[in-house]
C-alpha cells in the first residue's frame, strides 16, 4: 500500500525528471558530436525526439494531477461558490469523455502501427513504441482526471 501511495504522488513528476535529463543529454551528446568532433550520432537525436512524445503525454496527466491545465477563470468567478464543485465535475466529465475517445483512437493507431511492422529510420526499433506514448498519457489523464471528479464528490459531500 505504501509503494501505492508513492507511486500517486510522485510517478509523473519523477517519470518526467528522468525523462528531461535524459533528453538533454542526448541533446548535449549529439550537439558535442556534431560540432567538436563533426561526427553525428544518427540515432540520438531520433531518441531524443521519442523521448519528447513522452514528456509531452505523461506531462499532461500531471498537469491534470496538478489542476495547472488552462482554465477561463472568469467563467468560474462567475459561478456561485456552493456550485462550483458540481460545474468543475461537469468540467471533468466532459474532459474524461473526450480523453477516453483519445485513449481508444489513440491505442487503435499505435496497435496498427506495430502490426504494420514500420521500424524507425535510425535505430530500427518498432515505431509503435514512438505512439504508445499517446495511450499511456492519455489512460493516465483519464485516471488523474477521475480522481479530480472522486475528489471534487468528497468535498461537496
Amino acid at each position: 500500500m505504501k509503494l501505492l501511495k508513492w507511486l500517486d504522488r510522485n510517478f509523473e513528476e519523477k517519470l518526467l525528471v528522468i525523462l528531461l535529463i535524459v533528453t538533454v543529454t542526448l541533446t548535449f551528446i549529439q550537439v558535442v558530436m556534431r560540432y567538436i568532433f563533426h561526427n553525428s550520432l544518427a540515432w540520438s537525436e531520433e531518441l531524443a525526439r521519442y523521448l519528447f512524445l513522452y514528456l509531452i503525454w505523461i506531462g499532461a496527466a500531471y498537469a491534470v494531477k496538478r489542476e495547472q491545465h488552462l482554465r477561463i477563470e472568469i467563467i468560474l468567478n462567475r459561478i456561485p461558490k456552493e456550485k462550483l464543485k458540481t460545474f468543475e465535475n461537469f468540467i471533468y466529465f466532459i474532459w474524461l469523455g473526450f480523453s477516453v475517445f483519445l485513449f481508444i483512437s489513440s491505442l487503435n493507431m499505435t496497435m496498427d502501427v506495430f502490426a504494420s511492422g514500420q521500424l524507425s529510420p535510425a535505430m530500427r526499433i518498432p515505431m509503435g513504441y514512438a505512439y504508445i506514448s499517446i495511450p499511456l498519457g492519455t489512460g493516465l489523464m483519464c485516471f488523474r482526471i477521475i480522481q479530480k471528479m472522486l475528489e471534487n464528490r468528497r468535498v461537496t459531500l
